[in-house]
């Protein structure tokens, strides 16, 4: 697959989940709530980074303010300028001031930020998904150069997680050297997992 093909992929899978009304929206959301909650991976978690649902993503906000509720520790993304290539995860709970970066996202401050290996789960925005649990991006590439350490030992900690809706799951597409392949991705209606594909 071409870049063109690629972009003209991006484009369809971001307008299928815009396309998505509020009440599918929020239907989605509680509904993946319901079913990551149930999951002994997120019972058993204690450290969960989350993201700041945008353009249509899924939103993990119903399953981040039962994280809290649980007294798990939870993290959102920010892009520090230290380590500007990275995604870095800081502190979040309900007094958390946000603050939106240069993409019009949501953010932390950048202080008390924690090593990606000391996360339990890692909840994963993205574009696409095939059933082998491959991710498509929004093509910077934060995700897949913060979690290289995982091509190398796919069962390393964090668990990472894809959220998506179920209209962003695709046919497989080519991969890179570079993409880290997500341990599941979770829709409202099922859970995939790399190794059932």
């Amino acid at each position: 697959m071409n870049k063109e093909k690629r972009h003209d992929l991006r484009y369809s899978l971001r307008q299928a989940r815009r396309d998505l009304t509020g009440d599918q929206q929020t239907d989605a959301a509680e509904e993946l709530r319901s079913l990551v909650s149930n999951q002994d991976f997120f019972a058993n978690a204690s450290q969960v980074a989350f993201y700041h649902g945008v353009d249509g993503e899924i939103d993990p906000r119903p399953l981040l303010d039962q994280a809290l509720s649980e007294g798990k520790a939870c993290f959102l993304p920010t892009i520090t300028e230290d380590n500007p290539e990275l995604v870095s995860f800081a502190p979040f709970d309900a007094d958390t001031e946000l603050n939106e970066n240069q993409w019009g996202i949501d953010e932390p401050p950048a202080e008390g930020t924690v090593s990606p290996t000391d996360f339990d789960v890692v909840f994963v925005p993205l574009v696409g998904f095939d059933a082998h649990c491959f991710r498509l991006g929004m093509g910077k590439g934060f995700y897949d150069r913060t979690f290289s350490f995982k091509i190398f030992n796919r069962h390393s900690r964090p668990m990472l997680i894809g959220l998506a809706h179920e209209c962003q799951l695709t046919d497989s597409f080519p991969t890179a050297s570079w993409d880290v392949r997500l341990d599941a991705v979770i829709t409202a209606e099922k859970i995939y997992r790399p190794d059932a594909a």
